[in-house]
């Protein structure tokens, strides 16, 4: 078994430019994409006036619509009321007992201003949403002194107006926005409720609300709800197909509840064949079949199931099946590209809904975490715009081959794309339910269609939509929040953000660093491997490959010299038959021995001061980043980690090298002067003790490891390194990097072998100044003991112990999120 035994695809061609633009510096994508976007002069003046005339009409017109972009501008984000209804939202639904809807109700709503917002909104929905949460509101704003008592607080609301007013005004209040953002609790209820927009030329595709399937009794819950959406959608279709007819928008990661890059070939081979039936089942109904986008990491999951779908022969002839493009992506005008060489393959359309994404704040934040070399998405808003606008033109360019539907409530959006289509032929709008409504008035009519992304389901399903959406569009910076706000003048709005973006000197936002700088200036964040990208992880795979063919040893290191001793054989304890190495173990003689010589050393290491050992310590850092996949083959082979762990594994250890070696230059650089009387000096230098045993276990067997040595190092002492017995060959590695990179080989020495040996010889060694252990209660109070019975100072033990994870879940967390949390909690590093 190798690591390559699950291969990965082999991209060439236009699948190979969506890899590589995933991969490209965000300047070179904007640069890029800019002469892509731009118009002649005269048909951008025609853009600007006709985006100007939609701006102005849609403020006359809005205390008519009311809805969401009222209800955004009244409630923005920024606003304590604007957080409280978010909080609100994604909880008050889920309490099912009644206490804990009262306390969060009293935590949330009781501190706003409620008062402030009534009859600012024009629409009725505004007002009677204000009207609920005022009563709320003043029902339940505590007293200044009652703040922090939230008992005092029920009590005296109980005695004023009883709990159930409370409680069912807040309901009440969440409901009035339910039906403004979801067409129906049944796919029946949205029908009927379609019908007197269809007929003014809006069309509709139908969302089954439920953000994700966790197990297979979920994921097959959400296929038969599909399936008999799709009945009845084409009952009511009555013929029109599917593009003058109503579709149905499919999520795949409701369908499968392992849709993840590690799981691509179940995943790909589960997804293509639910999808297949699903799409059949919509031709044979006459109707449309959308798959939606999801994160970024599941992209190229998603176009090989896309692409097998699209060419079962069981389809063919079929315009039916379409996909959402997210134009924040970089790899969104070569996912196009891709598109329009697939349809020309199979002679026959497919359907695009253009959309500008809704996991911006995702996306940003899990490639810091991941430590990936960039973004998969735009760091400014406008270069989204720019982005949208460049794909938009292509589409138009290739209608032969691709049915726009062009999702946006930016009317400089729609103007362009109105200016640049030259005639209505060949796309249609799209918006929320919900949204856009003053703004889409002025433009549908039998000829140029809107179709109306309408969700479907109950008030429970609706919670991480609403929020999401509210996320979406209720920025300042978004469209729809500026469009309602008088103050902000119609030329700004319907500014064209090619010529932004084309006069900013630096295309990447400034205030959004690389993944690399997320700690700068102190120091350099570890770079990780996205698993996600194929071209990107298979030359890693191969690297680990060829680093599991060495056979690793291990022996204890004595001043740099493998120590004599009988060895013994080390197995991969995932399949105890395969032999990965050898190891001899210290003996008790040699752990006394490397104790002397330590002793004698830490003086030198200490004086070269903080900022030398800084750089000692970064360029091992760096080591082990260039020797990576060797690391992370070791971490699987010998610790039985996973992919995914292995490589947070190098990724900690290579932060503790960098952070601790920054402390040592701030702290141990220099002496630290203290405030004192005039007339004297006082200050503080910090420096090692002597000599450290680090202990560390065996579930982190590189990143505590190295973080017991590193801090000990960077703080000026020797250390006698004690791995777990059960991982010391990547110990050893980790030492041969540490010398390697520049610590004296007398100052760090490795002892693998037995605990009680090693400790029973060091832990009363006079040369031993201090211990950091990590492991069991046990064995660290074990430790404590031994220590305390020594003559002379009381030594330092650093110790962490336990293991056991505790977790508290309450009624008021998305279950979705706490089942990835409870799996990762209970079998992270199972196959050790």
């Amino acid at each position: 078994m190798t690591f390559l035994d699950n291969p990965l695809p082999s991209h060439d061609g236009l699948r190979a430019a969506i890899d590589s633009a995933y991969r490209t510096d965000e300047s070179e994508v904007v640069e890029a994409l800019i002469p892509l976007a731009v118009v002649p002069g005269d048909v951008q003046k025609r853009i600007k006036e006709r985006a100007a005339s939609l701006v102005a009409q849609v403020r006359e017109t809005r205390h008519s619509f009311g809805g969401l972009e009222a209800f955004l501008q009244e409630y923005g984000l920024t606003s304590k009321e604007g957080v409280a209804l978010m909080c609100l939202a994604e909880a008050l639904l889920r309490i099912p007992d009644a206490e804990t809807a009262d306390r969060l109700i009293a935590d949330k709503i009781g501190g706003a201003d409620w008062d402030a917002h009534l009859g600012h909104g024009e629409g009725m929905f505004v007002n009677a949403s204000t009207w609920a949460l005022m009563l709320t509101g003043r029902v339940i704003r505590p007293d200044p002194d009652e703040q922090r008592q939230p008992r005092t607080v029920l009590s005296r609301l109980v005695k004023r107006l009883g709990e159930p007013v409370i409680r069912q005004a807040m309901v009440q209040a969440m409901r009035i926005m339910g039906r403004q953002f979801v067409m129906g609790r049944t796919i029946k209820e949205a029908l009927d409720r379609a019908a007197g927009p269809e007929g003014k030329g809006y069309r509709y595709s139908y969302d089954m609300l439920g953000e994700a399937a966790r197990t297979h009794a979920g994921a097959d819950h959400y296929m038969d709800s599909y399936q008999s959406a799709i009945g009845a959608i084409g009952k009511r279709a009555r013929g029109r197909g599917p593009i003058e007819g109503p579709e149905i928008s499919v999520k795949l990661s409701a369908l499968w509840p392992r849709y993840e890059p590690g799981r691509r070939i179940e995943a790909v081979a589960a997804l293509t064949e639910r999808l297949r039936d699903l799409a059949i089942a919509a031709k044979e109904n006459g109707i449309g079949l959308t798959m939606d986008s999801e994160e970024a990491n599941r992209l190229d999951l998603s176009l090989d199931v896309f692409e097998a779908v699209y060419g079962d022969p069981a389809l063919s002839g079929w315009e039916g099946l379409g996909l959402a493009v997210q134009t924040y992506q970089k790899r969104a005008m070569p996912q196009l590209d891709w598109l329009v060489d697939l349809a020309r393959r199979h002679r026959r359309r497919i359907s695009v809904r253009l959309v500008k994404g809704a996991y911006w704040d995702t996306e940003i934040k899990l490639g810091q975490v991941d430590g990936l070399s960039g973004y998969p998405v735009f760091t400014r808003k406008a270069s989204t715009d720019i982005s949208y606008l460049a794909c938009a033109k292509r589409m138009l360019d290739a209608r032969e081959s691709l049915y726009g539907q062009f999702a946006t409530h930016n009317a400089q959006t729609v103007a362009y794309v109105l200016e640049v289509a030259g005639n209505r032929e060949g796309f249609e709008f799209q918006r929320l339910h919900g949204m856009g409504e003053p703004l889409y008035d002025q433009v549908v009519a039998p000829d140029l269609p809107c179709r109306v992304y309408a969700p479907v389901g109950g008030h429970e399903d609706l919670l991480a939509y609403l929020v999401r959406r509210l996320l979406e569009n209720g920025a300042n910076t978004s469209f729809v929040n500026r469009l309602q706000d008088e103050e902000v003048p119609v030329a700004d709005i319907v500014a064209d953000p090619v010529a932004k973006v084309a006069a900013l000197s630096a295309k990447p936002h400034p205030q959004i660093p690389l993944p690399v700088d997320l700690y700068a200036p102190e120091r350099a964040n570890s770079a990780g491997y996205d698993l996600s990208d194929p071209p990107n992880l298979l030359p890693v795979l191969e690297t680990m490959d060829a680093a599991a063919q060495v056979t690793w040893e291990a022996a204890p290191l004595i001043a740099g010299e493998d120590a004599p001793g009988e060895r013994r054989l080390a197995t991969d304890p995932t399949d105890r038959r395969r032999m990965i190495g050898g190891v001899v173990e210290a003996s008790a003689e040699q752990a006394t021995e490397a104790a002397r010589i330590a002793a004698g050393a830490w003086r030198c290491w200490d004086a070269m001061g903080g900022a030398a050992r800084r750089e000692i310590l970064s360029r091992a850092a760096d080591l082990m980043e260039e020797q990576g996949p060797e690391l992370m083959a070791m971490a699987v082979r010998e610790a039985g980690k996973t992919l995914v762990d292995a490589v947070a594994e190098l990724r900690e250890a290579v932060d503790f090298l960098r952070y601790y070696g920054a402390r040592a230059e701030a702290e141990f650089e220099a002496p630290q002067m203290l405030p004192g009387p005039t007339g004297e000096d006082n200050s503080v230098a910090l420096h090692g003790r002597g000599v450290f045993l680090c202990i560390s276990p065996w579930n982190f067997p590189l990143a505590i490891f190295t973080g017991q040595v590193s801090a000990a190092l960077a703080a000026g002492n020797a250390v006698i390194a004690k791995p777990a017995e059960q991982t010391p060959l990547i110990a050893y590695r980790a030492v041969q990097l540490l010398h390697e990179a520049g610590v004296p080989p007398d100052v760090l020495h490795l002892l693998p072998g037995d605990g009680p040996t090693i400790g029973g010889a060091l832990l009363a060694d006079p040369n031993i100044s201090g211990v950091a252990f990590t492991g069991s209660t046990e064995t660290a109070r074990m430790i404590n003991r031994t220590l305390a019975d020594r003559p002379g100072p009381i030594l330092p033990l650093i110790a962490e112990t336990g293991g056991q994870n505790a977790m508290i879940v309450d009624s008021t967390a998305l279950p979705e999120q706490v089942v990835i949390d409870v799996i990762e909690s209970a079998f992270r590093s199972a196959g050790q």
